[in-house]
Formats: C-alpha cells, structure tokens, sequence
C-alpha cells in the first residue's frame, strides 16, 4: 500500500515536472527574447556548471539552512515548551511573542547586518528569526492541546517526569514543528536568497545573481533551478521524517 502510495506520488510530481517545462517552452517560443531561454538551454547550462561549483555554492547555502533552523528549534522547543507546561511563564512571555511576531523579519535584514555584520551570522540569525516565533507558538499550543488524562494514565502506572516528556510532550510537539518547519521552510530559504546577495562569494544567492550581472542568463536559470531543487530536496527530507516519527498520524 505505501509503495503504492509512493508511486503514485512519483508519477504526479513527474507529470507536473513535466507540465511546467511545456509551459516554460511555450513561454520561450512566444518571447523569443534571451531574458528567456529554453529549457534544455538552461539545462545544459546547468551540466556545464562543473561539480564542484555547484557543491560549493549549495553546500554553502545548507549550511547556512541547518544551522538558522537547528538554533530555532532549540530556542523554539525549549521556549514553547516552558509556556505550553507553565501558565505562569505563558503570562509572562505571552505577550512579548505576540509583540515580536508580527514584525516582517526581512524588514530587519539592515539592522542584523549592522549589528552582526556581512557574514555568516548575520545570514543564519535571520532564518533562526524567520521560524523561532512560528515554532515557539506552535510548540505552546501543541503542548497545551494535549489532554490532562493523557498524563493522569501514565502517572498511574508509574511513570516519571522523563518518561512523560518522552511518550506524551515530545511526540506533541514534534507534529506541530514538522507542521511548522514545513509551512515557514520556503521562506527561510527566500530570505537566504537576500542575505546572500551581501558580504559573500559563495551561496546560491550569490550565484544567481553574479549570473545576472553578467547577462548570462541561462546560467542564472540554472542557479534558480538548483536553488529550486534545494528547496525540494528540504521538503521531502521533512517529509520523511514525519513519516519516520510520526508514524500513528499517517494510519
């Protein structure tokens, strides 16, 4: 059945795949301008690159993911935990969230960078900032859902304040943060597109638009297309962990 499942979804992806490239060459026929080139154009360009440009650069820009998105959810999960066990600390951190998270996190991409800088911390502070408040409300609300009974059962039979963290608080959160690291992951990456731009030499950010200053645009087609990828990449590997871990949501 799951194989099933997977092939199916194989085949939706690859026909839509394929969708997109009709457009993109029909799009192409149309213009007939090099701002936009052809899909195998783009494609060779893309194979040209060389290996070790192509890790270079993407290796640069996941570093820069996984350390914005490990440091979020360190300071997210120990956060939202406190406020989803605590009353006591929800009151008092409540309303400094709900202050702090509307504020557009781009819009204080000047202010980090003239605090922390050009380099790597400045890039990777602005996607922990990009997801810390989503998975510190997500993290709060997903603990506090979970029914009092549920811990009443496991104090019966003996169990510890670990073991609750364990088979009940951890298993609560984890859902609502996949949820979240799903829904907030496109625009982390977005936002790693802007801080790449400044203060680096290495970053798909920084490919895509040296490409074009340099009018080369299928090169710069190709960075999209790599960046694209990246992204893709990202969702499914937090596809498969949900699937790995949250294993009684997929029943």
């Amino acid at each position: 059945m799951v194989n099933k499942r997977l092939l199916q979804q194989v085949v939706r992806l690859v026909l839509v795949f394929a969708g997109i490239n009709v457009i993109w060459y029909l799009a192409f026929l149309l213009m007939n301008h090099p701002i936009l080139p052809s899909p195998l154009t783009v494609y060779r360009a893309m194979f040209e690159l060389g290996a070790g440009n192509i890790a270079l650069n993407v290796g640069y820009s996941l570093m820069r993911i996984f350390a914005g998105v490990a440091v979020a959810l360190v300071l997210g999960l120990l956060v939202g935990l406190l406020m989803g066990r605590s009353p006591l600390w929800n009151r008092l951190l409540d309303p400094v969230v709900y202050l702090t998270y509307p504020v557009p996190k781009i819009a204080l991409l000047p202010v980090v960078m003239l605090f922390f800088g050009l380099g790597e911390t400045s890039k990777i502070l602005m996607i922990m900032l990009i997801l810390l408040f989503q998975v510190i409300i997500s993290v709060r609300d997903g603990v506090k859902a979970i029914p009092a009974s549920t811990y009443d059962v496991l104090t019966s039979i003996g169990a510890n304040a670990a073991q609750k963290f364990w088979n009940v608080t951890l298993p609560g959160a984890l859902s609502v943060i996949l949820s979240t690291i799903r829904i907030s992951l496109g625009t982390a990456i977005s936002v790693l597109f802007f801080t790449e731009i400044y203060g680096t030499e290495h970053g798909m950010g920084f490919f895509i638009m040296d490409a074009w200053l340099r009018l080369d645009y299928p090169e710069m087609y190709a960075g999209i297309m790599l960046f694209s990828l990246v992204g893709f990449v990202l969702f499914l590997l937090v596809d498969l962990l949900d699937y790995k871990f949250m294993k009684w949501r997929n029943q």
